[in-house]
């Protein structure tokens, strides 16, 4: 048996690690609320390529009805396909700042949803529309309006992520992702109604599966603030409150109509954007409408504001649904960091 070698005078200990750095390696876990959580996420986890695409029939549309909704899931799949750079980008954060080990599995678990999600919008928009959102040639006004509409939405989202990689290394991230409070409670209930609305099995499932992820990711924003509350500052209080109208402004895209911030769009985005989800709508989609979509908001907006009164963080004006609060000024692009 070899012996083990021994100093005369000690070992010499390595060098001090320079932060941020993914080392040393270490498992601390100071939250047990969210190693739960992470749990959960195992558990509930969902296989796209299990759901029953089969019974997903392009013929069962007319050509208008399958661009209709192929441009409905490309508009999700702005906000969606963001979700996994984000949260991978922040779960190396949560490496290279040694958060404790659930923190960093919790955001490991929301990157591994957020790239499920994507690929139901991949799923769809390619049986509907094969090369679609953009890699197929309209040939139709209406073709010709969804394929210009997609294009300033990605347009719009590549401004976003711009804003997004500046904030990452800025703010603490528990901080940084209380942003997404806004979208993650409105998402889960919107596609909780639009389970209910839609005429297609295919749909349901994939808004009861999605739904119940973005409200587990909900509970690990809530358990991260919660963990972060005693370090609050005013500054961060702040950073808080004006994220959350940054969250109405952007995810209203998709969530209800964006109010005139942030957006750079043509003046005849909005109109043929109507007129593409009232097909969908017509086709079965489960697309809630003006003033549903509307009532969500409020919903979500009440349910948030009383989660961060307890932290004394103050609630954004909402003018467009004449919701009180303090004004915060403009949203540009350098403001915007939610997501889904």
């Amino acid at each position: 048996m070899r012996k083990i070698v021994i100093p005369e005078h000690g070992f010499e200990q390595p060098p001090a690690i320079p932060r941020p750095n993914i080392f040393p390696i270490e498992w601390r876990v100071d939250t047990p609320k969210l190693a739960e959580i992470y749990e959960r996420a195992k558990r509930e986890g969902f296989n796209p390529a299990l759901i029953s695409w089969d019974k997903l029939d392009p013929e069962e549309w007319s050509a208008e009805q399958r661009v209709a909704l192929m441009y409905w899931w490309a508009l999700l799949a702005n906000f969606d396909s963001s979700g996994p750079p984000v949260f991978a980008r922040a779960m190396i954060r949560a490496f290279e700042t040694h958060e404790e080990d659930p923190v960093r599995k919790c955001f490991f678990s929301i990157t591994r949803d957020e790239a499920h999600h994507e690929e139901c919008c991949q799923r769809v928009i390619q049986r509907l529309v094969p090369g679609g959102p953009l890699d197929f040639i309209p040939a139709t006004d209406l073709e010709r309006a969804a394929h210009n509409n997609v294009g300033w939405l990605y347009h719009n989202g590549a401004r976003y992520w711009t804003g997004f990689c500046r904030a990452v290394e800025k703010y603490p991230l528990a901080i940084l992702f209380t942003s997404f409070m806004m979208g993650e409670v409105a998402s889960s209930s919107l596609f909780h109604g639009m389970a209910r609305k839609t005429r297609r099995p295919v749909f349901q499932e994939i808004f009861t599966k999605v739904g119940r992820d973005e409200a587990r990711h909900l509970q690990i924003c809530i358990a991260l603030l919660e963990k972060e509350s005693p370090r609050l500052t005013e500054e961060h209080r702040q950073f808080v409150t004006k994220q959350l109208r940054a969250g109405f402004v952007f995810l209203s895209m998709v969530l209800w109509e964006p109010p005139g911030q942030f957006w750079r769009l043509p003046d005849y985005f909005m109109p043929n954007h109507r007129a593409l989800l009232d097909i969908a709508r017509d086709a079965g989609l489960g697309c809630l409408t003006y003033e549903e979509q509307a009532e969500n908001w409020k919903l979500a907006i009440a349910r948030v504001a009383r989660l961060l009164s307890r932290w004394g963080i103050e609630f954004p004006a909402i003018p467009e649904l004449d919701i009180r609060g303090v004004d915060v000024g403009d949203i540009e692009a350098e403001d915007i960091i939610p997501v889904f």
